[in-house]
């Protein structure tokens, strides 16, 4: 039985193999149904011989047909014949079996393909976080401030505004029984829209186009009598109504976004925020900038940073269009006159308030108010003569301003003084070659910005700037050229087609990034920015520029400048930036290499810091001011002061009264003169040499090596601060008036107290008696020549001059020795007798030159006795005390001396207190002014400090600190990023 069924099972597989119909295909047997499959084969060997595959072609039959019911036939078999039984049930199973695996197949590969799909559009679309910027930061933190879940929970459900939705389909009922009735219309407003956006891509209003269709061939013929230039003519105004409404819908937006930005910025400022602002990236850059210009580059490492330099014609316009940019009008105008004089850095940055400030000053400047801006019109004016030199018309000097407010773009812009050609009355005759360095050493730059302004209301042929443009970038690759007082152009120009041709660059033989046409006011310096802007929207909306495609949209319009100009400017610095960090790297490791080489034991102080090294030195010095002993004061004030007396002393004093013929004559004499002596001249001479002793002190201490602590470098800087120091330093008035009665007391004064006193006193007019008889024999000796022993032993010789004074001294020698109480002075028949003694012996001599000889021979002489009367006067003492009673030895001369010699002690003494109780301290005050004002002085220290020592160390400060800022702009301007 079961063989049976297992025969019938093969008749079923063999008569599905044999079928005619459908696809055929060589197939084993095994894999021609499950049911085949499940059923042991008796017929076939054994498991251990392998059957060969049966090769038969089949037809393959979808599940879902019917199946044809067929009769039992017999089939020639093997081994026997067997009825053929039709088992429908299980062939339809078989084929929904293999419907399912279909199925399931599709899904798998259908599931891959998707998935493949969705991640090549997932790559395709832009990473959106570099745009998150556009959105403002109060935007990303509403979820901080605002329940979004009790608004959610307070709107409406879906059913409540389901009710309120109309009925489409009854809508669309009502459309469809329409809409016969407009498709002609709808056809036409379709080509239309088609030939509106093709003349958008053509740009040119020569070429039609329309573009017929099989469609809407009816709906042309319609429209075959108004001729192609009225149609275009009509497309280009409703365009040009479509660009300004939806350029007036842009403007409000961006007034709106200017207005929340400047809200959330107060906000900031009033700190409702918690976080902390950083510096925002422009005024980052601008520190930068102001480094680098006080830079010495003298390293090879030049500054190529960015910045937009804006260069021009005179009164081209170039400052009424940094006006527009900066929204104020912050700069002096004049007529036809030149105004800008320096060059002027403006950084222009966000801020909530419209202000400016200079890099050196902390005065803000509100924008919207006009005395204000009047106030930085005028200071900036100011900067500019300043920085001018004498016999100079510009300087080379940059004022830097920053400028803030809201909706401001960002960038770094360099006002330069406008180009002229020709040098007029009153300026310097180098004035056109100095703008022209100035200009070329800004856009050599080769990252910088070139902003070139153009006169449109003069011909191109005057123009001057454009050649040096053309000269500077010859491929213009970072040019953008700007054409202002286009409305004059317009009204002036007999060809608008000139003008075209400037804004497509064909005119000028200069190329460039963008071309630009703006309109910066009707003239008036009184204007508005608001008016301007007016005047300007104004004017290229009615323009038959921009109806007739002379010039297209976004060309226009200083907004459209200022957006182009921060595009190119930020372009720029990303490009450059890190390059430019680089340089200064490399610059740093050489700088630090030099240092290590030459000063290894040094440290890096740059100028600043040596100044205050030096500062505390020289107020260390003066300082040991006070420390001097008052035993050195006084010896030093007491020497001075008789080295600077004693001549009046002898010559004014001594002399005359000791030729008198008594002591008491004597004595008057030199009260007299004593008295005069101190009323007029004495003490102005003793505050004299106080203050310069003060000095000598003060320089000693200033100038003394201190071993191998000194450092030369101060050397300059410590001699200007004593020079000026003892220029400011007066003496105390009243010094005077209190030392003019000391000093009168003490020469009032006669009694000598002990023996000791009087011995000084002898010694002191011993002193000075010697001294003063070597100077007379050291002044005879060069008049009358050589003695005899000298001109054997030296071979000199006697002039002929000096042997007549020779002769002379001879003449008045003879004549003394007869008359040894001779008065001081020849008598006329004296001087007779001495000259014809000489012409006796033929020598002819003048009377001046006999009494000039007198004058020393009798002075010799004079010294001479007097020494000899000190010595008598040793032993005087004892007849002092009793006045010289009984007597014939007289001492005055001794008395004169020690009151003299009193005098001074006294004098030293009273200078010694006014020094260190109250001048040191005034000095010292002094000295600390003007070591502040030095220090407030730039251009002194500079000057006082020098050296290449001095310079390194500066050099390598402010590589460092622009190394650092650059650094820090690059990290922030990837995090913007």
């Amino acid at each position: 039985m079961w063989r049976t069924r297992a025969a019938a099972a093969c008749v079923i597989c063999r008569s599905l193999a044999n079928s005619s119909c459908g696809i055929k295909r060589k197939s084993p047997l095994q894999n021609l149904h499950l049911v085949s499959r499940s059923i042991r084969h008796p017929y076939y060997p054994s498991s251990k011989f392998q059957r060969p595959p049966l090769r038969i072609s089949i037809q393959l039959f979808s599940s879902l047909n019917r199946l044809p019911l067929r009769k039992t036939k017999l089939l020639d078999v093997k081994y026997g014949y067997q009825s053929h039984r039709n088992f429908w049930l299980a062939r339809l199973a078989s084929r929904l079996l293999k419907l399912r695996y279909l199925i399931l197949g599709s899904a798998v590969g259908g599931g891959y393909t998707a998935k493949k799909t969705y991640d090549q559009w997932k790559d395709m679309m832009p990473d959106l976080d570099e745009y998150k910027w556009i959105v403002p930061d109060f935007i990303w933190e509403l979820d901080e401030h605002i329940d979004f879940e009790k608004l959610i929970k307070a709107l409406p459900d879906a059913d409540d505004l389901a009710k309120l939705v109309p009925d489409f389909d009854k809508i669309g009922e009502s459309f469809t029984s329409l809409k016969g009735f407009f498709s002609p219309g709808y056809n036409l407003v379709s080509e239309v829209i088609g030939a509106s956006d093709l003349l958008l891509l053509l740009g040119s209003p020569g070429e039609t186009a329309f573009r017929a269709t099989d469609q809407g061939y009816d709906n042309d013929k319609q429209y075959k009598k108004v001729s192609d230039k009225e149609k275009i003519d009509q497309l280009q105004e409703e365009l040009l109504r479509t660009q300004l409404k939806y350029q007036r819908m842009l403007e409000r937006l961006e007034k709106e976004n200017k207005e929340l930005r400047k809200l959330v910025l107060q906000r900031d400022d009033k700190g409702i925020h918690q976080r902390k602002l950083k510096k925002s990236l422009i005024d980052m850059y601008s520190e930068v900038l102001d480094i680098l210009s006080d830079y010495d580059a003298s390293y090879n490492t030049q500054d190529h940073l960015p910045r937009v330099v804006v260069v021009g014609d005179q009164s081209a316009g170039k400052t009424s269009v940094l006006e527009m940019i900066a929204q104020a009008r912050i700069f002096p105008r004049g007529s036809g006159e030149m105004m800008t004089r320096s060059p002027v850095k403006v950084t222009l940055s966000e801020g909530p308030h419209h202000v400016a400030l200079f890099k050196d000053s902390s005065r803000e400047f509100d924008l919207t108010k006009e005395e204000d801006l009047a106030a930085l019109r005028n200071e900036i004016e100011i900067r500019m003569r300043n920085s001018v030199k004498e016999g100079c018309t510009v300087s080379t000097e940059t004022i830097s301003l920053s400028v803030k407010g809201p909706g401001l773009q960002r960038m770094v812009l360099v006002d330069l003084p406008g180009v002229i050609s020709t040098v007029t009355s009153g300026m310097a005759p180098d004035t056109k070659e100095t703008i022209f360095s100035i200009s070329k050493a800004y856009m050599q730059n080769p990252n910088a910005i070139i902003l070139c302004i153009q006169d449109g209301s003069v011909d191109a042929e005057r123009s001057i700037v454009t050649d040096l443009v053309s000269q500077m970038d010859p491929q213009g690759k970072r040019t953008i050229f700007v054409l202002t007082k286009v409305d004059l152009a317009e009204k002036n120009v007999a060809s608008p087609s000139r003008i075209q041709q400037i804004i497509e660059g064909k005119l000028f033989p200069m190329k460039a990034l963008g071309y630009f046409a703006v309109v910066t006011g009707k003239g008036n310096s009184s204007e508005s920015i608001e008016s301007i802007k007016e005047y300007e929207e104004e004017f290229f909306q009615n323009s038959k520029l921009l109806k007739t495609c002379m010039l297209k949209a976004h060309q226009v319009t200083t907004k459209n400048l200022s957006l182009a100009v921060s595009d190119c400017f930020w372009k720029m610095v990303r490009e450059s930036v890190e390059q430019q960090a680089d340089a200064f790297k490399a610059t740093r490791f050489n700088l630090e290499t030099e240092w290590k080489n030459n000063y290894p034991r040094l440290r890096e102080l740059d100028r600043n810091e040596l100044f205050e090294k030096a500062k505390n030195e020289i107020l260390d010095e003066v300082i040991s001011l006070t420390q001097v002993t008052p035993k050195h004061w006084e010896e030093i004030l007491q020497k001075t002061l008789w080295e600077r007396v004693s001549t009046h002393v002898i010559e004014n004093i001594y002399l005359p009264a000791a030729q008198t013929m008594n002591s008491g004559t004597f004595n008057t004499t030199v009260d007299i003169k004593l008295k005069q002596w101190t009323d007029k001249q004495l003490p102005n001479k003793a505050v004299e040499v106080a203050w310069e002793t003060l000095q000598e002190e003060f320089s000693r201490f200033m100038t003394e090596q201190k071993g191998k602590e000194h450092d030369d470098i101060f050397d300059k800087l410590k001699q200007a601060v004593k020079e000026e120091s003892i220029k400011r330093h007066k003496w105390n008035e009243r010094a005077e008036d209190s030392l003019r009665v000391i000093q009168h007391n003490a020469l009032e004064d006669r009694s000598i107290s002990d023996k000791q006193q009087w011995d000084a006193a002898i010694h002191f007019m011993e002193e000075t008696l010697q001294s003063r008889l070597k100077d007379t024999e050291s002044v005879i000796e060069d008049m009358v020549g050589p003695d005899w022993k000298k001109r054997w032993l030296y071979w000199i010789g006697r002039t002929k001059e000096q042997n007549i004074r020779n002769e002379t001294k001879n003449e008045l020698e003879k004549l003394i020795k007869c008359n040894e109480e001779h008065a001081a002075y020849l008598a006329n028949d004296e001087v007779t007798t001495v000259r014809k003694n000489l012409e006796a012996r033929g020598i002819t001599v003048d009377p001046c030159l006999i009494k000039d000889t007198w004058h020393q021979i009798y002075r010799r002489y004079f010294l001479k006795t007097a020494l000899n009367h000190c010595n008598l006067c040793r032993r005087g003492f004892y007849y002092y005390q009793r006045h010289f009673v009984d007597s014939e030895l007289e001492c005055n001369d001794i008395v004169l001396f020690w009151r003299i010699q009193r005098m001074l002690a006294i004098t030293a003494n009273t200078l010694r207190q006014q020094l260190t109780n109250t001048e040191v301290r005034r000095l010292e005050k002094n000295v600390k002014e003007v070591l502040e004002d030095f220090a407030e002085d730039n251009e002194k220290k500079v000057k006082l400090l020098t050296g290449k020592r001095v310079q390194l160390a500066e050099d390598l400060k402010k590589v460092r600190e622009i190394q650092e800022k650059l650094e820090a702009f690059i990290e922030a301007l990837h995090q913007e990023k």
